[in-house]
Parts: C-alpha cells; structure tokens; sequence
C-alpha cells in the first residue's frame, strides 16, 4: 500500500487539531449581533419576552411593536396603537426574523381601534395551555392620562390569543404583568401601579382566573419602576425593574420581602451598535445553566453618526439587545460589552 504523502498527513493533523475547536465553539454558541433584533414594520420592537414554540421548533419573541417610524404621529400617539409582534430564532436565539403579529382577541369594552397592547407576558403552565398577561389600553392617546387594564388570555399554538378576561387590581391603571407559580401550585403576578407613583404591587390567584390584590411588594417602594421580571437564577430569585436610568436588581427568600442590590443593570452605555444608552424593560431565559437577559435601548445616535435630537424617527426608534447575566460574589452583574455566545437549548433537551 501507496504511503501517506507529506501534505495529506499536515492536512490531517490541522484537521484533528481544528475539530475539537470548531465543536467547542458551536456547543458554546455564535456571538449574538448588536442590535439583536430591529423590528422591520414600525422599527419600534420593546417589552420582550422569550419562550419555545414546540410547534415550529423556533424560539419566540413577543414583543410591543411601536409604531416609531411614524413621525407625523405628535405626543405620544406613536406609543399607543401597538400590535403585539412576534419574531423567531432558529439557531438558539442569535438571530431573529420577523413573524408577524399575535392574533389577539379582544372581549368588548377593549376592541377600539387601532388597538393598544403592551408589555405581554407568556408562558406555559404545566397543562400546556400556554398564557399571556397583557396591558390594553382603550384607544390611542398623545398623553399617559388614560385607563389601562391588565387582561389574562389563553392559546393552544401561541399564534391566537383568546378567552380574555381583564383583571380587577388595585387600580384603573395597571401595566407591566409577570407571573410564576409558587412552590405551593397557586400563582403569583407582580405589575406596576401607575395610580401610586408607579410602585411595583402583586396579587395572587389559585388558578390563573381569579385574583387577590395584596398591595406594594415590600422592599421595592423606595423608587418608583416599570416592568418588573421575576426568575430564579443561581440560588437566588431576582427581581428586575426598569427605572428607566437601567434596570433596579431586587432579590428574595420567600417572595414577599424584597432586598435591593447596591447596583444597577444596564445603567453605563454600551459600545455596540445601538446600545449606548440605558436599558429597558427586560425578559430572561434561564437556559441549561445560564440567564440570558433580553432587553430594549433607545440608541443615542442612528448608524454611529447621526443625531437623534430633533429627528422623532431616530429618537423614538428602539431595538432589542441580550447580555448573559452572571452571578458574582451574590451580586448579579451583566456586561453589555461582553460577546454574547448564546445558544437556547429546546427546554426538552435542557438540563435542569
């Protein structure tokens, strides 16, 4: 037998050398992009939150769509009339295209047109019908002095929202839903009260359907904040609120008495494409031993160059981001700058 020739064996050494790397670094994940997702229809995605869709085998974004690239829109006008839209990965969560919107179904009293919804909330109980708690707001508004009911809706496919009932709370003017199960099976929502100087309440239900309001998280009224994400990460359950100069870090044992971290998330500019301003209202995934935190940013400037002042296009405008959080010496950190090597695993698939 003909021997090996000289540069077949070199070619075959690279080989074995470079596999072990490529296989290290794909189990690892690719770098997420700066912006990760830019919303192609209003170019205004916020309030992510992320979850499997099993019967795609995508994951999915939910996410307020506003209508940012609106500029004849005057006041606030531009925030209200948001769809709720949807955009998918299917390679782990590094990149995202749009999918569409969620067709949600409305009871009456909630169907003015154009429709406004915020800041949705899903997730799936253990009988795999999945949920989602949602803030509507009854028209659209050039101000913030208006009603907004929190309104909890049902779907088998993720795609179609319906059976929705509002939720009778602690005002006329709640937002911002997240909700877990408790040790115990019951439930427990925390959302933001506008009525009193935006503090963080919560309320529990024993199914889903029927809700007790207990008032202000303790802890957490010391400074007022939006959009509150609750999980469990590192032996800890973490709070994190958007007070809009970054993200408030709040942390406890028995989900009732609330500890704030001396620092926040989110609050240094970033460096990357779109990401050098505070960050917004976030949504987590803890995923086969890591928390990966989505979140919105209104970029400072478009392309690197252009001033946003002045422009209502570019100043409204946001994208979305994800920086991996990490648990350091108990105190929960995140490092915009960092490469993000993400990769979701399918919750099936996942390790505990």
């Amino acid at each position: 037998m003909k021997s090996p020739s000289r540069s077949f064996l070199l070619r075959w050494l690279l080989c074995a050398v470079c596999l072990p790397v490529v296989a290290a670094s794909a189990l690892a994940g690719a770098p997420a992009p700066k912006p990760l997702y830019r919303d192609p229809v209003y170019d205004g995605a916020a309030d992510p939150v992320v979850i499997w869709n099993p019967a795609v085998q995508r994951w999915w974004m939910f996410y307020t769509n506003r209508r940012a690239n609106r500029p004849e829109l005057s006041g606030v006008a531009w925030v209200h009339g948001t769809p709720i839209g949807i955009a998918e990965s299917a390679d782990g969560g590094v990149t995202w295209k749009y999918a569409g919107e969620a067709d949600i179904k409305l009871p009456e009293g909630l169907t003015t047109e154009p429709r406004t919804l915020w800041a949705p909330d899903v997730f799936r109980a253990p009988d795999g019908v999945y949920h989602m708690f949602l803030t509507v707001v009854p028209g659209v508004f050039e101000d913030w002095n208006h009603p907004r009911t929190l309104v909890h809706l049902t779907s088998r496919d993720l795609r179609t929202w319906d059976h929705a009932a509002p939720l009778t709370l602690a005002s006329d003017r709640v937002i911002d839903a997240v909700v877990r199960q408790l040790p115990n099976g019951t439930w427990r929502m925390w959302y933001n009260n506008e009525r009193d100087h935006k503090a963080i309440y919560y309320a529990d239900s024993p199914d889903l359907v029927t809700w007790t309001d207990h008032g202000k998280c303790q802890g957490t009224s010391e400074r007022p904040g939006e959009g509150p994400y609750v999980f469990d990460f590192g032996g800890t359950t973490w709070m994190l609120v958007d007070v809009w100069k970054g993200i408030g870090v709040y942390h406890s044992e028995d989900l009732l008495n609330w500890k704030v971290q001396s620092t926040d998330l989110l609050k240094e500019p970033g460096h990357g494409a779109d990401d050098d301003t505070f960050g917004h209202h976030v949504g987590v995934v803890v995923n086969d031993g890591r928390a990966w935190c989505f979140y919105f940013v209104h970029p400072r400037k478009s392309g690197g160059a252009v001033d946003a002042k002045g422009n209502p296009v570019v100043e409204r405008r946001s994208s979305i981001q994800v920086v991996e959080l990490v648990v350091r010496d108990g105190i929960l950190t995140a490092d915009r700058d960092a490469p993000v090597a993400i990769k979701l695993v399918p919750p099936t698939a996942s390790t505990p």
